[in-house]
């Protein structure tokens, strides 16, 4: 009997396989072997298309991130450094939303140096958009890498929270702990569980503060 006709999968398929155990099974499940049984392929086919699992994860954020270059582009004829600020703004509004999609998402972010194309397009775009506002070259290096991480972090800490409560694990460990009214208060407002506005609010202060001190350092002294 002649073997059947070699079947053929697209990377896309791939990625979308990985994704798939990455929701249902979580970070550690993701595997080159795991996702070659997912879809009824050899470890060594596999390996035809990602060399290693560090290539296939590195492949999966670049998807997680496809959807977050196109977003946040400013008006036609908008002055430069108010459509600079929305741009910063609503690219960390959109990068949280696009991580927030994908349970797991931070651990694949975090799983390795963000060196793909897409990663450092979206990088590029955020230090070229802080120059634009009227930075420094390093200054606008420090502000677009502080702006990425403070986003990672925030949706970091979301997941943590949400998945404590999820588990019944995000009550207070002790009855008799102080008074934190500082804390509190930000817990009513929803800053560990993910309220958009407040997100919007941080993001709009980390900015202006960036810009303000750009603004300041290129000021003339007297």
């Amino acid at each position: 009997m002649k073997p059947g006709p070699r079947r053929s999968i697209a990377q896309s398929d791939i990625i979308a396989a990985a994704f798939e155990i990455l929701e249902q099974k979580g970070f550690a499940a993701v595997s080159v072997r795991g996702v070659a049984a997912a879809l009824g392929l050899t470890p060594t086919a596999m390996y035809t298309y990602f060399d290693s699992k560090r290539a296939l994860l590195g492949a999966m954020v670049e998807q997680l991130l496809a959807g977050v270059e196109a977003s946040a582009e400013p008006a036609d004829g908008a002055p430069a450094a108010p459509a600079a600020r929305a741009l910063l703004i609503e690219s960390a509004v959109a990068l949280r939303a696009r991580l927030r999609e994908h349970p797991g998402a931070i651990a694949l972010v975090t799983s390795g140096p963000l060196d793909g194309s897409r990663a450092l397009t979206l990088a590029e775009r955020l230090g070229a958009a802080f120059a634009e506002a009227g930075l420094a070259t390093d200054d606008a290096a420090r502000a677009a890498h502080a702006l990425f991480a403070q986003v990672l972090g925030h949706v970091a800490i979301e997941t943590a929270w949400a998945e404590a409560s999820v588990d019944g694990e995000a009550a207070t460990l002790w009855s008799d702990a102080p008074a934190r009214p500082i804390t509190d208060a930000g817990v009513a407002l929803g800053l560990r569980t993910g309220d958009d506005a407040e997100f919007r609010r941080a993001v709009e202060h980390a900015v202006d503060g960036w810009l303000a001190a750009g603004a300041a350092r290129a000021a003339p002294t007297a």
